[in-house]
C-alpha cells in the first residue's frame, strides 16, 4: 500500500536556533525549567516509527484499507499522518486532510449544541421532553434533556421508522418510538439510545429556529476553523472524501453508505479539524468551563450509583489514567477520539474499515505518549 505522511510538531523556543549571545545559556535554562517545555519535550521524544508500527499492525490484522491519526498535546498537533488508501480503486493515499465519516463521535457536537442553547438561556438541561414533544406518551413523563444526553431515558435504541436509504425529518424517527414501551425506568440504567440524539437535534432546530446542522456550523465549526467538517452527503462534492470498505469472504468490498442523515452519527471530518476542536476544549471559546465539566461528569443513576458516560462522551480510565473518549461505527468506517486530561494528550483515529481496531490503536498510541510523559515528569504510574 502507498503511504503518505504529514507531521507537525511545535517548538516553544524557536529563537534558540538563531541567537547565540551570552544570555543564551540562561534563556535555555529558563525554558527547560518551565513545566510546559518539559512536557513538550517528553511528548516529542516518542518515536514516529513506534506509532507507525502500532497503526500498521492493527490495520493489517483487520484488513483495513486506510487510516488517519492525529496526536495532540494541550491543543497543539505533535503528529498527524495518513496510512494506506482513502480510495482503493483510484489508489488515493490517506492523509491528515482525508475526510471520513466520524459516526458517533458526532454525538458530542449535538450535545454541544444543546449546551450552547443552555448557555444562551434558551433551554435548561432539566427541561422535560414533553415541553418540546407535547404529543409524547405519558410513559415518557419525566424524561429530561439530561436523560437524552446521557442515554438514561429508557427509550429504545433505534426508532422503528428509521430507514438507512431514506431521508426524513428527525421528528418522524422520534415519534415512531412513542408506541414502544420504555426499556427500563427513567434514569435507572444506561443504555445506548440513538433516538435520544435524534430528539436532541430536533430540539436544537425548534429552539434555535435553524436547522441543527446550520446552527452547529455557525456556532461551533466556523468559530473553531473546522473548515472540512460538515454533515454527511452522497450527492454533494466533498474534497478529499474517503470511501468506506468492509472485509467479507476474504475480500475487500465497498460498504453501502447510509443515505439517511442520522444526527447520532451525522458528520464528516478530518483528524486535523478534530485537533482544532480539541484545542478549543481547553478554552471557553465555545463551551464554558461549567459546561465542559457537566459534559465530562459520569451520569448519576436513580439508585445513587454512577455510569461512566457524560454528554456524548464516555468517561473512564485506561491503566489508571483518566480518559474521556468516544468511538464511532458506520458501514465502512470505524473511529475513536480519546482525551487524557492528566497528561494533556489526545489521540484521534479515523479509519475506512470495520472492526474495533481504532479503539485499540488510540489506546496503544496514547500509552506511548503517556508513559513518556510520566517518565519525564518522574511519575511512574501507568
Amino acid at each position: 500500500m502507498r503511504l503518505t505522511t504529514f507531521s507537525l510538531c511545535y517548538v516553544p523556543f524557536t529563537a534558540a536556533r538563531t541567537y547565540q549571545g551570552p544570555i543564551f545559556s540562561i534563556l535555555v535554562l529558563f525554558f527547560l525549567l518551565l513545566p510546559g517545555w518539559s512536557q513538550a519535550q517528553s511528548v516529542r521524544a516518542v518515536s514516529a516509527d513506534s506509532v507507525d508500527a502500532i497503526v500498521r499492525k492493527r490495520m493489517s490484522a483487520n484488513h483495513m484499507p486506510g487510516a488517519s491519526i492525529a496526536v495532540v498535546h494541550q491543543g497543539n498537533v505533535v503528529l498527524a499522518k495518513g496510512y494506506g488508501l482513502a480510495n482503493v480503486e483510484l489508489n488515493v493515499a490517506a492523509s491528515p486532510q482525508s475526510v471520513y465519516a466520524i459516526a458517533s463521535i458526532s454525538k458530542q457536537f449535538i450535545a454541544t449544541g444543546i449546551q450552547l442553547l443552555a448557555q444562551d438561556g434558551k433551554l435548561k438541561l432539566d427541561d422535560e421532553i414533553h415541553k418540546y414533544y407535547p404529543q409524547a406518551p405519558q410513559t415518557w413523563q419525566g424524561i429530561t434533556l439530561r436523560h437524552l444526553l446521557s442515554h438514561t431515558s429508557g427509550i429504545v435504541r433505534e426508532g422503528p421508522a428509521f430507514n438507512s436509504a431514506k431521508r426524513q425529518p428527525d421528528s418522524v424517527i422520534v415519534q415512531s418510538a412513542f408506541s414502544l414501551p420504555l426499556q427500563f425506568p427513567i434514569g435507572s440504567k444506561w443504555q445506548y439510545c440513538n433516538v435520544g440524539y435524534f430528539a436532541l437535534a430536533d430540539i436544537i432546530r425548534k429552539v434555535s429556529g435553524q436547522p441543527w446542522d446550520v446552527f452547529l456550523k455557525q456556532r461551533v465549526f466556523e468559530p473553531v476553523g473546522m473548515t472540512a467538517t460538515r454533515t454527511t452527503t452522497l450527492s454533494e462534492l466533498v474534497p478529499n472524501r474517503v470511501d468506506g470498505y468492509e472485509w467479507e469472504a476474504d475480500q475487500l468490498h465497498r460498504a453501502i453508505p447510509y443515505r439517511a442523515l442520522r444526527p447520532s452519527g451525522a458528520f464528516l471530518s478530518t483528524v486535523l479539524d478534530l485537533a482544532k476542536w480539541d484545542a478549543a476544549l481547553y478554552t471557553d471559546k465555545i463551551l464554558t468551563q461549567a459546561s465542559r465539566k457537566q459534559m465530562w461528569t459520569p451520569v448519576l443513576l436513580s439508585n445513587g450509583s454512577s455510569y461512566p458516560y457524560g454528554f456524548g462522551w464516555r468517561v473512564d480510565s485506561l491503566q489508571g489514567v483518566q480518559r474521556i473518549h468516544h468511538s464511532g461505527s458506520l458501514p465502512g468506517f470505524r473511529t475513536e477520539y480519546a482525551r487524557f486530561p492528566q497528561s494533556g494528550i489526545s489521540v484521534v483515529v479515523l479509519t475506512n474499515g470495520e472492526g474495533d481496531e481504532p479503539v485499540q490503536m488510540a489506546q496503544d498510541i496514547a500509552l506511548l505518549y503517556i508513559r513518556s510523559f510520566n517518565e519525564k515528569s518522574g511519575n511512574k504510574k501507568q
